[in-house]
């Protein structure tokens, strides 16, 4: 991680396809040939869970398992796990344009529960023992994982039916409390009443780390690393909370949070930011020698090459918000455990290869923490050119080119909770394009593509190790092309690119800059 290298932010729901979203399938295999072409040596993605209401990728069912909607069936097909006549697209999902995920889900998830079904049927030695492996070597968490989506696929139907809405309908409200508790025997006749459709589940939790496993590996012979990502937390309605109540701030008699998580007022939001995520008991954590974050960390580094924290200040102080609270003003920071959780985990795996997302408002003891344990940091040249510190003829902005003195960071233009750096230049105004032009000496009548190309190439020249420019902004594309809004609920993570997007003239340009300023 400390040699100078680049890459490019895609997230695989992204990509095009038939099937309605981006999958494992042929044109993640083209866009990694693509990134080779251009000289890229890093593709980051999003998280890889499984997603419910909302569909973000940072409020997953489960942190360990992948998401189902991500399977290519014809990869299924082509493996003999399925039948051809049982992946017909249907005709309401939509080839190109946003993702419409209430479609998908409607028409992809029964259709992978019958290839499941087929290859539990069907399936060849070879593949059998192959499964049973995946079985014992992720039975941890896998085992947990199917018995909550399997009573929770029963219990949302009933709620459905019952015409039961919002908070009411979530498991710890809705589930018998002996289910909702986690009680052993609850669950292990659930089981035993169930045993097809759980096995199902754990099959098609085997398609997606098959496929998955052979697409990392594809993108590793071409000399490319995968960046991944992990939010520091985990979502309410998750089998993380379900299988684990005592290891977070959670009331086991009441079956409700006591507190949920996070941040105070910042750029994003003057009302702060209320995510709603359970907050980690983290004396409790200590007391199993941090076992819980030990199987995550070895976890994702079996899917990936480097991991990127989501919001690593909430390791030195986290913003601890009262359940029920209407925002996220009234809250107050608490300590977080620190570096003897990466101490720990460093111990037990090694040398962590971490990014740490550690923007917002920083303080002396989060900065020491992320240096003391030897993580790369984040700059964000957008940051660098908005607000009146800069327009005031400020040049201390720590997220200006010149002010990145740490060779051990990571510079993007923009991240997944920007918007594109065109979509930011046309919505700035004047004063955002005079600054731009007075830091790189541009006259200000310049198209606002020649811009935001200028600033690609600042992230490129700058001293950070790491370079990474989302897709959306090599080809300058428009705040319609946005991944997310934070705050917002609807309208998010559904862009894909169109097909033919990647041609040569942007590989072209990325492989020069890469050459140009030593990150190949």
């Amino acid at each position: 991680m400390n040699n100078r290298k680049s890459g490019v932010l895609l997230h695989l729901t992204s990509l095009p396809g038939k099937e309605g979203i981006g999958t494992l399938g042929k044109e993640a295999y083209s866009f990694a040939d693509w990134l080779h072409r251009g000289n890229q040596t890093l593709w980051q993605v999003l998280p890889l869970g499984p997603t419910g209401y909302g569909d973000s990728p940072y409020a997953s069912f489960s942190t360990f398992a992948g998401n189902p909607l991500l399977i290519d069936l014809d990869d299924l097909v082509e493996r003999g796990w399925a039948k051809a006549e049982d992946v017909v697209v249907a005709d309401y999902i939509k080839e190109e344009g946003p993702v419409d995920f209430g479609s998908v889900v409607w028409w992809k998830t029964p259709v992978l529960y019958s290839c499941a079904s087929y290859f539990l049927r069907n399936v060849k030695r070879k593949d059998y023992l192959r499964y049973e492996k995946f079985k014992e070597d992720n039975k941890k968490w896998l085992d947990s994982f199917a018995s909550f989506m399997s009573i929770k696929r029963f219990y949302d139907a009933k709620a459905q039916e019952e015409k039961v809405e919002g908070p009411a309908s979530t498991w710890n409200r809705y589930w018998p409390k002996d289910l909702a508790s986690h009680k052993e025997e609850a669950v292990e006749k659930w089981n035993r009443d169930h045993e097809e459709e759980i096995e199902e589940i754990k099959a098609i939790q085997f398609f997606f780390r098959e496929q998955w496993s052979a697409l990392k590996k594809y993108v590793n012979s071409l000399g490319i690393q995968i960046i991944g990502d992990i939010p520091i937390f985990v979502a309410s309605d998750s089998a993380d909370l379900w299988s684990n109540q005592s290891l977070f701030q959670f009331d086991r008699k009441k079956l409700e949070q006591k507190t949920c998580a996070g941040v105070p007022p910042d750029y994003f939001s003057e009302t702060g930011q209320l995510w709603g995520n359970p907050l980690y008991d983290w004396t409790a954590m200590k007391a199993d020698g941090y076992l819980w974050w030990m199987e995550r960390i070895k976890n994702m580094l079996t899917l990936v090459d480097i991991v990127r924290i989501d919001h690593f200040r909430g390791f030195d102080e986290y913003w601890q918000i009262p359940f029920g609270a209407e925002n996220a003003i009234g809250g107050e920071w608490k300590k977080g455990p620190g570096k003897a959780l990466f101490d720990t985990i460093k111990k037990e795996l090694g040398k962590l290869p971490i990014i740490a997302e550690d923007l917002g408002v920083l303080t002396p003891t989060v900065e020491k923490l992320r240096d003391t344990v030897g993580f790369p940091g984040m700059k964000i040249l957008q940051f660098a050119f908005d607000g009146n510190e800069w327009s005031e003829g400020s040049a201390d902005n720590a997220y200006l080119p010149h002010n990145i003195s740490n060779p051990n960071s990571v510079i993007y233009t923009g991240t997944h909770d920007n918007d594109t750096s065109m979509g930011w230049l046309e919505k700035g105004g004047d004063g955002l394009k005079r600054n731009l032009c007075n830091y790189f000496n541009l006259y200000e009548d310049i198209d606002n593509m020649t811009v935001a190309h200028t600033l690609i190439r600042a992230a490129f020249a700058s001293t950070a190790d790491i370079c990474i420019v989302p897709l959306q902004d090599v080809y300058s594309l428009g705040s319609d092309a946005r991944m997310n809004t934070p705050s917002t609920a609807a309208g998010n993570w559904s862009w894909r690119m169109p097909y033919g997007l990647t041609d040569e003239r942007g590989a072209s340009e990325l492989a020069w800059y890469s050459k140009l300023y030593r990150r190949n």
